[in-house]
């Protein structure tokens, strides 16, 4: 049953100015395999973005925004080995949220070179 449904829109030059001031920001947002996978891309700025449009999105469709006890850094978004986008969570966030009963986290990523997009879906 679909429980929270979530989107988010981001400018990539705001998460490129974002990272270009500090590392932290970095790594505060992302997990390290999404920066694997972002820094192995050509325009990695828009990878990142895509990204941090789908946590804000996640939020979204919680219901709550960001709570204590999540981190952005613990909601992470990997693609699988067919390329699909899959969004997963770990650490205190994945024990925070535990009570929620989660069974199914969708995630739609799109991007260009100005914008990025982000669409999740929440099932219990």
């Amino acid at each position: 049953m679909i429980a929270g449904l979530g989107t988010d829109l981001v400018e990539v030059v705001r998460i490129s100015a974002g990272m270009e001031k500090s590392d932290e920001f970095r790594e505060m947002i992302f997990s390290e395999a999404e920066i694997e996978y972002c820094e192995s891309k050509t325009n990695k700025y828009e990878h990142y973005a895509a990204r941090f449009a789908a946590k804000e999105a996640f939020f979204k469709a919680l219901g709550t925004g960001w709570l204590a006890g999540t981190a952005f850094n613990e909601i992470e978004v990997i693609n699988n080995e067919d390329g699909k986008p899959e969004l997963f969570l770990l650490g205190e966030t994945a024990e925070t949220l535990a009570p929620m009963r989660i069974t199914n986290i969708l995630v739609s990523l799109t991007h260009v070179k100005a914008m990025a997009s982000a669409v999740v879906i929440i099932e219990k």
